[in-house]
């Protein structure tokens, strides 16, 4: 049972660590000399980086990958201490409802996040003027955060307190 834990508690950390790299590098969108995130856009060959702001026609787009990937971070780290909370509270026997519930919200968040960037990234890159590019690791990441958020909210969905 201590291994299972410890199994637990390192994939929620790696899914945290995940949403953070996403949400913060600056590698969504990657091309010869530039790369983007969802906070500013830097060119490699002017060594100069530009925040996106509401110059940009879809900056509400933008501000919705924002918001949902803060919120996803935010639910995955409450999550966890929700779940280190209820390792010492619950009775045996009972399950991790309340956690599994945060976690699959902040399944949810970087599900909208990363669908967002997909759906509009046509138009967000060609009203920044980066259209030749493709997809960047933290993009990538963003993904397989989303993974990691649904596997680990339904285990402990499925996880009882035991002896």
């Amino acid at each position: 049972m201590l291994i299972l834990l410890a199994f637990i508690i390192v994939f929620h950390i790696t899914s945290a660590a995940l949403l953070f790299i996403s949400t913060i590098d600056n590698a969504w969108w990657v091309g010869d000399n530039f790369s983007t995130d969802v906070w500013r856009m830097c060119f490699t060959n002017t060594s100069t980086c530009m925040a996106i702001t509401d110059q940009f026609k879809e900056y509400q787009s933008i501000q919705a990958v924002q918001a949902a990937m803060i919120l996803s971070t935010i639910f995955c780290c409450v999550s966890f201490l929700v779940f280190i909370l209820q390792l010492f509270r619950l009775k045996q026997g009972e399950r991790f409802v309340l956690t599994s519930i945060i976690q699959l919200l902040s399944c949810l968040c970087v599900m909208i996040a990363a669908s967002i960037y997909t759906d509009r990234h046509e138009e967000l890159h060609q009203s920044m003027e980066v259209s030749k590019g493709q997809y960047g690791y933290s993009f990538v990441l963003a993904w397989i955060a989303f993974a990691f958020t649904l596997i680990s909210g339904v285990m402990y969905l499925v996880l009882r307190k035991r002896k």
